[in-house]
C-alpha cells in the first residue's frame, strides 16, 4: 500500500508498505512485513493499495541462529505481560496486566519464562533477583528458557544457572523445515475436510484438552500472534461435538509456526494430522510465508516421528531452569 508520510513544501512525500494486512480496526491499519515486524498505517494518509501475489514456494526455508528462531517462536506463543531486562525478556500469562488480575497459575512455561536473548544488563545474581522478584509478584516461580545445541545457545548461562542451583525440566526441541512441503503432505480431498477459522470455539478447546481449561489466559496466548489461523476436522464417530483433529498456525513474515496439534486417540493413524498440517501450511503459503517451525517434547516420540515424516528436523534443543524453591 502507498500512503503519504509527510508534507513538504506543499508537496506529499509517499512511502510504501508490503505485507499482510493484518487488521484494519478505528481507522488503523496494521500490517505485518516479512521481517515479522507491524506497521501501523492511519488510513486517512493512505493513497492507493492493491494485492502482491504470494511469492513461489521455497524448497528452503530462511536461515535463522536459535536466538532468532526463539524471538520469532515467542511472538507466536505471547505472553500476557512482558518487560525487558537487558537483552532478557521477562513473560507472563497469568492473569491481565490491565486489569490488574492476577491468577496465580500460568498458561505454559514458554508464556511464562524468561527469554535470554543476549546479556541482562547487570551482573547475572542481580538479573536473577530481579526475575525472581518480577515472577514473585505475580505469584509464579521464576522460569528462564535456555537453548542448547546452536552457536547462538546459552549453554553458559545454563552452566551457571545449575551453579546455583535452579533445576532442569521440560526439554524439548525447535525443528524446522519448508512450508511447500508441509502443504504437499495430503492431498485436496484430505484437506477439503479441514476446517480454517480465527478465532478458538467451544469444539476446538474440548479437543485441545489443556489441563485446567481454556481459561482467559490460554485464549490470549492461543489467539496472539501477527496472523493467527485454528484448524480442526469434524468428528466422526469420536465425542459428540468434539473434532476427531486440531491444530493451530501462526504466520509471521516468512515463517509459519505450529502448535497444539491433537488427534483423537481413537481416530489415529488416519493421516488427520497430517491434513490439519497441510491445511494450515496452505493457509501460511497465501500469506507469504515459505518456513515452518514448531517446539515439541524431547520424548514424545509419535510426534517426533510424525514430524520426520513431514521432514522437520531438529534446529536446536532448549529446556527450563527452575529457580530452587528456598534462598538466592
Amino acid at each position: 500500500m502507498r500512503r503519504v508520510l509527510e508534507v513538504v513544501d506543499g508537496r506529499p512525500v509517499f512511502g510504501d508498505v508490503v505485507g499482510l494486512l493484518a487488521s484494519w480496526n478505528n481507522g488503523v491499519l496494521a500490517v505485518v512485513r516479512r521481517d515479522g515486524q507491524e506497521v501501523r498505517v492511519a488510513e486517512a494518509s493512505l493513497v492507493a493499495a492493491k494485492p502482491v501475489p504470494a511469492a513461489p514456494a521455497r524448497r528452503r526455508g530462511p536461515r535463522a541462529d536459535a536466538r532468532q528462531l526463539a524471538l520469532v517462536a515467542s511472538r507466536g506463543w505471547p505472553p500476557r505481560e512482558s518487560e525487558a531486562l537487558g537483552g532478557w525478556v521477562l513473560r507472563c500469562a497469568a492473569g491481565d496486566p490491565r486489569a490488574g488480575t492476577r491468577s496465580g497459575k500460568g498458561f505454559t512455561r514458554r508464556a511464562n519464562s524468561v527469554l535470554p536473548l543476549g546479556d541482562p544488563g547487570m551482573p547475572l545474581d542481580a538479573a536473577l533477583e530481579r526475575v525472581r522478584d518480577w515472577y514473585g509478584a505475580r505469584g509464579l516461580d521464576a522460569v528462564v528458557q535456555v537453548t542448547t545445541g546452536d552457536a547462538a545457545g546459552d549453554e553458559e548461562l545454563a552452566a551457571e544457572l545449575d551453579r546455583r542451583g535452579w533445576t532442569p525440566e521440560g526439554h524439548a526441541v525447535l525443528r524446522t523445515g519448508t512450508l511447500a512441503a508441509l502443504a504437499e503432505a495430503a492431498d485436496d480431498e484430505a484437506v477439503g475436510r479441514v476446517r480454517l477459522s480465527r478465532d478458538p470455539d467451544a469444539a476446538w478447546a474440548a479437543r485441545y484438552r489443556w489441563a485446567g481449561g481454556l481459561d482467559d489466559n490460554a485464549r490470549a496466548v492461543l489467539t496472539g500472534g501477527p496472523s493467527v489461523w485454528f484448524a480442526a476436522v469434524d468428528g466422526e464417530g469420536g465425542e459428540e461435538g468434539v473434532p476427531d483433529a486440531v491444530g493451530r498456525c501462526v504466520v509471521d513474515g516468512r515463517w509459519a509456526g505450529f502448535a497444539a496439534l491433537e488427534v483423537d486417540p481413537g481416530q489415529r493413524r488416519r493421516g488427520l494430522a497430517t491434513a490439519v498440517t497441510a491445511a494450515l501450511a496452505r493457509r501460511a503459503l497465501s500469506e507469504g510465508a515459505d518456513a515452518a517451525y514448531l517446539q515439541v517434547e524431547r520424548d514424545n516420540r509419535a510426534a517426533a516421528a510424525l514430524y520426520d515424516r513431514l521432514g522437520l528436523t531438529e534446529h536446536h534443543a532448549y529446556h527450563y531452569r527452575r529457580a530452587p524453591r528456598s534462598g538466592r
